[in-house]
């Protein structure tokens, strides 16, 4: 993302459809019906699977692919028994399509990742962060910093994942203080996201529906950074105040490090154009980083015979006969054993998570809870309880049902759900993009359980972030009369 960069869950625009698009498409509201409760049950047993992972040993993916195919199995038959086949399959292909936007978006970013940890780039930075002496508590604050000032160029899923390689490499196996700056990383990526069109999902589909003006995000920026320091300020007191283990080594990147780091970056970019100046999907980008990182590896593997050669040559001018053997070991770069390392179990479940959502929008319960709330209650705590509520649903799919009611709010309110939409998701671990995949990448160190015991705190940055987003944009909420 960025996300943006990740397009998760966007086929709800279609399954939160409005009542003249289910009069047109022959759409059942199942929401009353033993099929809509069973479907939900489904979802709850197949999520509490989820939370449970740390405890069951069972991989995150499995419950929702199952629920997934359910669900959508007893759409299908209620459909086919209504006399109406034809039209869930174009729902489920329009799911099925933005996840393949999702998925190749990630695996392009996780590919890069493991290139550049292949290369050594996180073993040479874990090591200058030891040489140059900074303690647990340094490193809390400036892999933190990194995450919040990064995720809104970025995005806020591809800056977690850097930062959490960094810290895994220099935590050194102490899972207390791994889960703890996974946690601080979750919450800065989250909130340095919700200021920037392109910093999360939810503030890019704001910004494509023209409600809030590409300058107009930056006002978040006081309340998004109020939502990170509170629960990193109380987090920070429960940091060792201590170094990781003496390790003076130094760590010699692999050929084409900086080079791959560039290709990275050039990749962002080539994403954010085709959004912003061609309109086209970022995804369109990131495919062809990967064909940038294709071509690389292609000439690293052509001019690797000269270089060991040459390498070969000055080791034995000096005698060194550690460097000879470590030449001799060598293993070409192939992009294609770097897309094998990617985290799939992540990938599977954002399709499980993506497809059980869209079938729960189809059957109408999105659009059933966002005109409850809209209706009933005041916007103000309407947009505070879906920032709640994302923390379990996941972000994308409420913006798209708030997005597709388009409910008569003030401009302050929708800076308001664009704000708690994009940090509630911090609330949980698996609440956002960010927590599901720092999950995968530091398994066992990062878990549900961990995230949910600094809940309470994390919750208090929350709420501390929009009363001064009420506060210092009192006057946006009153433009609405």
């Amino acid at each position: 993302m960025t996300r943006k960069l990740c397009l998760l869950l966007g086929g709800l625009a279609v399954l939160v459809s409005a009542p003249a698009f289910a009069a047109a498409t022959g759409q059942l509201d199942l929401t009353s019906t033993g099929v809509g409760v069973f479907a939900v049950g489904i979802f709850v047993v197949a999520y509490l699977l989820v939370m449970g992972e740390e405890y069951l040993h069972l991989r995150k993916s499995k419950p929702v692919l199952v629920a997934a195919g359910v669900i959508w199995t007893m759409i299908g038959w209620t459909y086919m028994n209504n006399g109406i086949p034809g039209v869930t399959e174009a729902a489920f292909r329009q799911n099925l399509l933005e996840y393949a936007e999702l998925l190749l978006f990630l695996l392009v970013a996780m590919t890069y990742i493991n290139a550049m940890e292949e290369r050594r780039l996180f073993d040479a930075l874990r090591a200058w962060m030891i040489r140059k002496g900074f303690s647990y508590k340094s490193l809390f604050w400036l892999t933190g910093f990194l995450a919040f000032f990064i995720s809104p160029i970025a995005d806020n899923l591809t800056t977690a994942l850097l930062m959490c390689a960094v810290v895994t490499k220099v935590g050194e196996g102490d899972r207390r203080f791994i889960n703890l700056c996974c946690v601080n990383i979750v919450i800065a990526a989250n909130a340095g996201g919700a200021f920037s069109p392109f910093g999360d999902i939810t503030t890019l589909m704001v910004w494509q529906a023209g409600i809030v003006k590409f300058n107009e995000f930056f006002i978040l920026f006081i309340p998004s950074l109020v939502n990170y320091l509170v629960p990193a300020l109380v987090m920070n007191f429960f940091i060792e105040n201590r170094k990781p283990a003496a390790q003076y080594e130094e760590i010699e990147l692999k050929r084409g490090a900086i080079r791959i780091v560039m290709l990275f970056l050039l990749t962002i970019a080539s994403a954010v154009v085709c959004h912003s100046l061609l309109h086209l999907p970022p995804v369109l980008g990131m495919m062809t980083g990967l064909g940038y990182l294709q071509f690389f590896g292609y000439f690293l593997r052509r001019t690797l015979p000269g270089s060991l050669a040459r390498k070969r040559a000055m080791a034995r001018k000096r005698g060194d006969d550690e460097a000879l053997k470590r030449l001799g070991s060598v293993v070409p770069f192939d992009v294609f054993n770097r897309v094998a390392r990617a985290e799939w179990d992540t990938l599977l479940f954002f399709y499980g998570v993506v497809m059980c959502v869209g079938g729960l929008g189809y059957m109408g319960y999105l659009a059933l809870v966002s005109d409850l709330l809209y209706t009933s209650w005041d916007a103000v705590y309407a947009n505070i309880t879906l920032g709640v509520l994302s923390a379990i649903v996941d972000n994308i799919p409420v913006m798209f049902a708030v997005l597709t009611m388009q409910p008569e709010m003030s401009h302050g309110n929708w800076l308001l759900i664009t704000l708690s939409a994009g940090v509630g998701g911090s609330l949980l671990s698996i609440g956002s993009a960010a927590g599901v995949a720092l999950m995968g990448q530091a398994r066992g160190m990062y878990t549900f359980a961990g995230h949910l015991k600094w809940t309470p705190v994390i919750a208090l940055g929350y709420v501390a972030s929009i009363m001064v987003h009420l506060w210092l944009n009192a006057d946006s909420f009153s433009i609405y009369g």
